[in-house]
């Protein structure tokens, strides 16, 4: 049980607490709470903050049911901020992402930032669609269901992983020189699932592969750096 005598609230009577995933140590979010929020949080066994906008407290996952059942609390050195390791159920994230972090890095190297533009985020319904999915398998990984094809491929590693990819790749491949529409929509559904997966394995969320493909974005929006000359005909080399 953590010593609140030790937590050092701020002049709004708020501690910042980051939380963590316990199983694979990836940052989910950053809130606040208060010294009720915080008490209710240690009674509850789940995350309670305090919100500042509302002024009010609030459970993680109450109504979206993306709850985070509380494993470990500690402080830091200073006493003024908490890590909060948890076991996540679903999104972590409002806006459906697995954590609040992923696919918003501020820099990419030394080349331009790679960063989804605002317009591109208001639009990116494909890409909720594939955080939901993600989301599912993140939460299959954790929490393993019996019966579940998801489950039966991460519990057979990697090698399972990557041979199916290879099988669906090959079977987009014919769909698409038999020029069947339905079946191509169909195994690339298939192919893509199993790209989730192989990402899941990895912890790479989506947005981080979506950061990458814009970063390779040139100017007339070609993707240049994807092209191997060696692939090229001597003539538009």
């Amino acid at each position: 049980m953590i010593d609140i005598d030790k937590v050092k609230f701020d002049e709004q009577g708020l501690v910042p607490a980051v939380i963590q995933e316990i199983d694979n140590d990836q940052v989910l979010m950053l809130a606040y709470m208060n010294e009720e929020s915080l008490k209710k949080t240690l009674s509850t066994g789940y995350t309670w903050f305090f919100s500042r906008s509302r002024q009010e407290l609030w459970n993680k996952g109450e109504t979206s049911g993306n709850k985070q059942k509380i494993e470990e609390i500690f402080y830091d050195c200073d006493g003024d901020t908490l890590l909060v390791r948890v076991h996540q159920t679903g999104c972590a994230c409002h806006t459906g992402t697995y954590t609040c972090f992923s696919g918003r890095r501020l820099g990419s190297s030394n080349k331009e930032i790679a960063v989804l533009r605002e317009k591109e985020q208001h639009s990116a319904s494909l890409t909720k669609v594939l955080n939901e999915l993600y989301a599912v398998i993140q939460d299959r990984k954790i929490h393993p269901v019996e019966g579940s094809y998801t489950n039966y491929l991460l519990r057979h590693g990697q090698d399972k992983i990557l041979k199916k990819l290879g099988e669906e790749a090959v079977e987009t491949i014919i769909a698409s020189k038999n020029n069947d529409r339905k079946e191509i929509l169909y195994e690339m559904g298939d192919l893509w699932y199993h790209c989730l997966v192989a990402l899941a394995y990895h912890n790479i969320a989506p947005e981080e592969l979506l950061g990458e493909l814009l970063g390779r974005r040139s100017g007339g929006g070609e993707y240049h750096s994807f092209i191997d000359p060696d692939d090229l005909d001597p003539e538009e080399q």
